[in-house]
């Protein structure tokens, strides 16, 4: 193929992971980020309690033990830096640091004002949009919010284009793996922009809303996907069920000059 415009003239586009991100992201005005297992939600969790929240690119895939601890050490200075505390993993969680990128452990840590969330799916998608570009956080969380947001802002327009990025998860090679949460969490966003006259979508965006409006029941299938059984598998059931509390948050996290993202 030739250039990667093929999406322009449309208000509302969608695209998969960091480097669909990248393409599109010159496209844009706005750049809307949906990690619903878990990036984004924890960013939801975290804003709706008053937590900037900074995000900090992980490496994805299959990485050596020394790009591991490079990684740790490059996360480290970024939150001395920034006056932030460090997100742990989820495994490795102390009493003296307590976050990670676990919603429940957000919901459940103290109060930090500024914490560096690292992440190797939703955090590379911000990172790929330029500083013009606005960033927003979206799951299935503070759906409606985001959507009245962007419209009351005048995004969704040939004019003023919003691009819908779904993360995705990755295959032990590094590869992208499709993710069907982040696929109903980017078509929830859609459906509900179109529902207040923003487009014209994309085909991509168009079959993205009618994958969220074809599901009967968006909490089993959230649950049973591959990402939510791993996820229980690994002992965070609660993390699936915060991720499908639908539209309880009001809030809309977006990325401030800083680049960390706070409440819109």
């Amino acid at each position: 193929m030739g250039g990667w415009d093929v999406q322009s003239g449309s208000g509302v586009r969608f695209e998969w992971g960091p480097a669909g991100a990248s393409r599109l992201a010159s496209e844009a005005v706005c750049l809307v980020a949906v990690d619903v297992l878990s990036f984004t939600t924890a960013v939801s969790v975290a804003v709706d309690r008053g937590i900037r929240v900074l995000p900090f690119r992980w490496p994805g895939g299959p990485v050596s033990g020394a790009e591991r601890t490079g990684a740790e050490q490059a996360a480290a200075a970024y939150a001395r830096r920034s006056g932030a505390r460090l997100a742990s993993h989820r495994h490795t969680v102390t009493p003296e640091t307590p976050w990670s990128l676990s919603p429940a452990h957000l919901r459940a840590a103290p109060f930090v004002g500024r914490l560096v969330l690292p992440s190797p799916n939703g955090a590379a998608i911000a990172a790929a949009a330029p500083p013009r570009v606005r960033v927003v956080a979206v799951c299935l969380r503070n759906t409606t919010a985001v959507g009245t947001w962007l419209a009351s802002h005048g995004y969704g327009t040939p004019e003023r284009p919003v691009v819908v990025i779904a993360a995705g998860e990755a295959w032990p090679d590094g590869s992208l793996r499709p993710a069907i949460e982040d696929l109903l969490g980017a078509g929830a966003l859609i459906s509900d922009l179109c529902s207040r006259g923003a487009g014209p979508l994309s085909p991509e965006a168009a079959a993205t809303k009618a994958s969220y409006e074809g599901t009967a029941d968006l909490a089993h299938t959230v649950a049973t996907s591959a990402s939510g059984r791993q996820l229980a598998a690994m002992g965070f059931v609660e993390d699936v069920a915060i991720a499908t509390e639908v539209d309880t948050s009001a809030l809309v996290p977006v990325r401030h000059d800083d680049g960390s993202f706070v409440s819109g």
